[in-house]
């Protein structure tokens, strides 16, 4: 099966429309190609709100943490000298387990001299998938209250090929969290080219240069969409030509683009103009994915 033409829509601070920018191009990508969307914002998915899919299957997410075998542990402390996390406190007499704080490496297990140590599964997430009306293979992963890190959940996410799905999808939209987190690079990770949505004011530019430098370190071709054009100053315009970032779309602040968003409708609903301008898009995507490098 041939994989996919990867596309993250990623920004450096909520709020600049991403999830907006990724379900519209994931609604005009469906008119012309095999498509699938995942929400990988695992502590806030919200891409479902404007493609209403039909979730069909759910599956849970979990991570080995480690269980003590007080019987054989000599409290020696080595390994909660050796997790990254603070998820172990040795005492004299006891060894806690903070299963919120664990990632999961198997460190502890590895360390221990008395093999005191082995692992239990704990869920810490869901995976829900389904198909929308327009024909759009969806899957969204959520966090679970109280977890501290939602990368397990995003690797289980990409791995994911619920039987709902299309065979050999041709596109892969991928909705980042928002941020510069752990989370923003594994969602990065492996994809073909990245969308940057921001906003022309200072807050916007600071969060932009953060995701432009993993972009870079990644190797990823990418561009800039700029939302609430016309706000700020031309900061962020002259930025992305000193860095050679291409804009390839631009979206003026319109009270009624707000309200019908508000609503819950997507852009393409909201405004039937920004179809073509959003076909566009998508096609400059593709052709920074597949251009020589």
């Amino acid at each position: 099966m041939p994989e996919p033409l990867r596309i993250a829509v990623a920004s450096g601070k909520g709020g600049t429309g991403k999830t907006t920018l990724s379900s519209a191009l994931a609604l005009v990508a469906a008119g012309r190609y095999a498509t699938r969307l995942l929400d990988c914002d695992v502590e806030a998915p919200n891409a479902a709100l404007a493609l209403r899919p039909s979730l069909s299957e759910q599956r849970a997410v979990s991570i080995p943490v480690p269980r003590v075998d007080e019987a054989r542990c000599t409290h020696c402390g080595r390994c909660a000298e050796v997790c990254r996390f603070n998820a172990l406190a040795v005492t004299p007499r006891q060894v806690l387990v903070f299963d919120e704080l664990c990632h999961g490496c198997g460190s502890c297990v590895w360390i221990c001299p008395e093999q005191a140590m082995s692992e239990s599964e704990a869920r810490i997430g869901m995976l829900d998938a389904g198909t929308t009306e327009t024909g759009i293979d969806f899957a969204q992963g959520s966090l679970d209250v109280g977890q501290s890190s939602g990368v397990p959940i995003l690797r289980a996410l990409k791995r994911w090929t619920p039987a709902a799905w299309r065979v050999s999808p041709r596109i892969e939209i991928r909705d980042a969290p928002p941020g510069a987190s752990c989370a923003v690079v594994e969602t990065l990770r492996d994809v073909d080219a990245a969308l940057l949505v921001t906003e022309p004011t200072p807050f916007g530019l600071h969060d932009l240069k953060q995701v432009v430098a993993i972009c870079r370190e990644l190797g990823l071709p990418t561009a800039v969409a700029i939302n609430r054009d016309g706000i700020g100053d031309a900061a962020v315009e002259d930025y992305c030509a000193e860095q050679a970032l291409p804009i390839l779309l631009r979206i003026p602040l319109e009270r009624h683009l707000a309200e019908s968003l508000a609503q819950g409708n997507s852009l393409i609903e909201a405004a039937p103009e920004y179809r073509e301008p959003l076909a566009r898009l998508l096609q400059g995507l593709i052709e920074l994915a597949e251009a020589p490098r």
